[in-house]
């Protein structure tokens, strides 16, 4: 299943979670039960959207491309892209990274080292 995908369907539960919840307060059936449902919902709508994977260029999330190890890039960047002297190590796969910035726009990529 697809990063898309799998946003897609968990946003939706969400909003249908926070539609019932406000549909049941909209009868007058109980502001108890119609937390239970608008909370979770909202919590889960606010996760979706803001939800970014690490380390990944807005370019990846824009077109949907596979990240690489430690969410890098998986092609060759375009060349106006300059190498900064910024590395790191990616806290949760151990890959050193290295950042690239185009001087233009400020856009930042990823580029594991190993």
């Amino acid at each position: 299943m697809g990063v898309t995908l799998a946003r897609g369907l968990i946003g939706g539960f969400g909003a249908l979670l926070l539609m019932a919840g406000v549909g049941i307060a909209a009868l007058g059936a109980g502001l108890f039960g119609a937390m239970m449902l608008f909370v979770p919902g909202a919590i889960i709508l606010a996760a979706v959207i803001l939800e970014r994977t690490r380390y990944r260029s807005l370019h990846a999330e824009r077109t949907g491309d596979a990240h690489g190890p430690g969410g890098g890039e998986t092609t060759a960047l375009p060349a106006r892209f300059r190498a900064t002297d910024e590395r790191f190590v990616d806290p949760t796969t151990q890959v050193p990274m290295q950042v690239f910035v185009d001087p233009a726009t400020g856009e930042r990529r990823y580029v594991p080292l190993a």
